[in-house]
């Protein structure tokens, strides 16, 4: 037992940024940390806290806690406040959050930047607060937090003060191991000064045997069984949508849902075919949840069949994030990643994923399948002016790796992008969809499954045959593309009208189709339009056409007239390859 307690000393104080913390049945990750914090909670927990994963990794327990851990940087962001004031509202009693309270930034003290009563302000969010004054050593006090927490129906957040680099003689309390390595000499000062006798890497076998949970975790995994079983024959049909949710198996027709168009149906914009088609997936699969950045009755994001999910209503799918763009992308990165079969959607206007792209862009690095939904994706904007104008926006989420970028033309195309981000989600992979608020005809030859091609002939020339020119169009620009092709064909042209909703998706298909629609050898008679810059087009078109500079406050007709963003204008650009 004397090399557990001294384990239990010296882990408190070792050095090291954990990556993962294993919660009871969720693995959650954290970023750096101050040497020793992660060590001292991580001890508390895995001795008395956690179970299921220590048993085998496939173990899935669900009624557990969830438990993040954040730094002073965090709190300094003040980003965290956006998700833990909502957290606080819906009262979520299993979220257990950690503060490394070291007063220690890569400048140095925190005292020069950042003095605020952090714990006051988690209390102001309506969460459950505590303060555990020597994070370095007491390990009793941390389990002792824990067990309150878990005991309180609030969300808890649990200060810890610890000092940075305990247990090294030269660097502790200071930025020097904040983000670098303690380097030899103090390593080998740092071991000394805690008579840690044993070699690097070594732990011993008392230690090994005491902190082994396993026999613990056979007995939680054996108690959710039977739990689970009972549930099973009791409400069959809840269990069956709760498993689907656990294992992320959906119905085997769920795409059945998503209806067709023709040209005959009425037009609208691409947001009211949003709207449907989240209607339609939100009744077949028992995991598709969601909502908007108090944007709902302009992103068209609510699902009528369901209520708002609120503490009282837990059951509830329809989610108010309130204006969170960023706390929203969060929250719904994490709903994914916590249980493969939710399939969470959160929508704001284009020109506002400026707010939450360091969300998008860890969905994409986490390999998490959100769908994001943004609206109001152009100039088409109009009156809304400049500053609600997306320019770049397309393309800069072209450019980030992992994300579908998908702009549907009409209804079709809508559906077909629905089913990419749903089959995408179940892979772990983001979509973002760019809808449009200006309406949009339903036009002949678009369809589900060319759109999840990512481009595809519309109109004209099939492909694989010879043509003159190659028109591509995305979005509400498809069918300035579709009346430029027909000018051009008026003109004895062999023209191709292709639709290209998702460059991602098409990049995925194989060499002959992508070579059969989109000839490597036409790409010098190949125009493209988009109401958006052009950046990147070079890649697939000689000219493209679109706007390479801020919008301007005026009706969407002046703007795409003033812009030249016309079916004249790609006419004549066309002719010029001739």
């Amino acid at each position: 037992m004397d090399d557990i307690k001294q384990f239990r000393q010296w882990d408190s104080k070792t050095p090291g940024h954990p990556e993962n913390f294993i919660t009871d049945g969720i693995e959650v990750t954290t970023g750096p940390l101050g040497m020793g914090f992660c060590n001292a909670v991580g001890l508390a927990m895995v001795e008395k806290h956690l179970a299921g994963r220590f048993n085998k990794p496939d173990c899935e327990i669900v009624d557990h806690h969830t438990y993040c851990i954040m730094g002073d940087g965090c709190n300094m962001e003040g980003m965290s406040g956006e998700a833990a004031s909502l957290a606080g509202h819906w009262e979520l009693g299993k979220l257990i959050v950690f503060y490394d309270d070291n007063h220690i930034s890569i400048d140095g003290h925190t005292d020069i930047s950042f003095t605020e009563d952090v714990v006051a302000r988690y209390a102001a969010y309506g969460w459950h607060t505590q303060h555990v004054k020597n994070g370095n050593t007491d390990v009793d006090g941390i389990r002792a937090a824990v067990n309150a927490a878990k005991a309180d129906p609030r969300p808890s957040f649990i200060k810890v003060t610890t000092l940075i680099g305990y247990g090294s003689p030269n660097k502790a309390d200071s930025h020097d191991v904040h983000g670098a390595p303690l380097g030899k000499d103090e390593t080998k000062a740092t071991r000394e000064n805690l008579k840690w006798k044993y070699g690097e890497f070594e732990v011993p076998e008392a230690v090994k045997a005491y902190m082994d949970c396993s026999a613990k975790g056979a007995d939680a995994e054996k108690a959710w069984n039977a739990k689970w079983a009972t549930y099973k024959a009791k409400y069959p049909a809840d269990a069956k949508e709760l498993e689907s949710i656990m294992t992320g198996k959906l119905p085997a027709d769920w795409a059945k849902c998503l209806p067709t168009f023709t040209p005959a149906d009425k037009g609208v914009a691409t947001r009211i075919h949003s709207q449907t088609m989240l209607n339609a997936l939100g009744g077949a699969i028992p995991g598709f949840m969601g909502g908007s950045a108090d944007l709902a009755p302009s992103n068209m994001t609510l699902m009528k069949q369901f209520g708002d999910f609120q503490k009282d209503t837990p059951a509830e799918r329809n989610v108010r994030f309130g204006v969170r763009e960023h706390g929203m992308g969060s929250i719904a990165n994490g709903m994914k990643l916590h249980s493969p079969g939710i399939v969470p959607y959160c929508a704001t206007f284009f020109i506002f994923s400026d707010y939450m792209r360091c969300a998008m862009r860890i969905a994409a690095l986490s390999q998490a399948g959100t769908i994001f939904v943004m609206t109001h994706d152009s100039i088409g904007v109009g009156e809304d002016g400049p500053t609600h104008q997306p320019i770049e926006h397309i393309a800069s989420f072209r450019a980030m790796p992992g994300m579908d970028i998908c702009r549907p033309a009409d209804g079709n195309e809508t559906a077909g992008c629905y089913k990419q981000a749903v089959e995408n989600s179940m892979k772990g992979a983001p979509t973002t969809l760019a809808l449009s608020r200006q309406v949009v005809p339903n036009l002949p030859g678009t369809s589900m499954e060319g759109a999840m091609k990512g481009a595809y002939v519309v109109q004209g020339v099939a492909g694989g045959s010879a043509c003159d020119v190659i028109l591509i169009g995305t979005g509400t620009e498809l069918e300035l593309a579709c009346k430029a092709g027909a000018e051009l064909e008026a003109k004895g042209k062999k023209v191709r009208v292709v639709s290209m909703p998702c460059w991602e998706s098409f990049e995925r298909q194989s060499a002959s189709y992508r070579e059969s629609v989109l000839p490597a050898a036409m790409r010098a008679k190949t125009v493209s339009i988009e109401a958006a810059s052009t950046f990147g087009w070079a890649k697939y078109a000689a000219k493209s056409i679109g706007h390479d500079d801020f919008g301007a406050s005026a009706p969407a007709p002046i703007l795409y007239k003033e812009f030249g963003i016309t079916v004249e204008h790609m006419v004549k650009a066309a002719m010029s390859l001739m």
